[in-house]
């Protein structure tokens, strides 16, 4: 069994009785840094993320998993980290953002829903000499590259 399959297996053992907490990524990278992204449907607090970090590091120690020194990293995605899982679009409806289209055009605007398939967001498209308008666009998933929260200070 890898790393990264045995700390999913932990993970969802101390996540269980949170069904409101989800893991966005689990990842070792170079210099034996283990990082694991969590997310949340209301946020996923920096309690949880001590708790997994805990229970994670504990079991890895316990078992000898990883032979090696290493760095356990656990947090929840910044606001500039694109989003992955259809679950993080959906807690996002009603949000400003900007889609990176696979052909490499840019798309901007409110995201009004967002299912397995497709995104739907609403645009504001002006043509010259025109008033601008609102305009529902359906993205599919699979034209998206990334797509970012953008950051209001309104």
């Amino acid at each position: 069994m890898n790393v990264e399959q045995r700390v999913k297996e932990l993970i969802e053992e101390k996540i269980a009785d949170r069904p409101d907490i989800f893991i966005v990524a689990i990842k070792m990278q170079a210099g034996n840094k283990l990082v694991i992204l969590l997310d949340g449907d209301q946020g996923a607090g920096i309690d949880v993320c001590a708790q997994v970090s805990r229970h994670v590091g504990f079991h890895l120690e316990e078992e000898n998993t990883i032979e090696e020194a290493y760095n356990l990293e656990v947090s929840s995605p910044g606001i500039d980290t694109p989003l992955k899982l259809t679950r993080q679009y959906v807690k996002n409806i009603g949000r400003q953002v900007t889609v990176k289209t696979t052909d490499g055009g840019k798309k901007e605007g409110k995201l009004l829903s967002a299912g397995e398939q497709q995104i739907i967001i609403e645009e504001t498209l002006k043509a010259k000499g025109k008033k601008a308008e609102q305009v529902e666009t359906q993205i599919p998933m699979a034209d998206i590259a990334e797509t970012k929260v953008l950051i209001s200070f309104k």
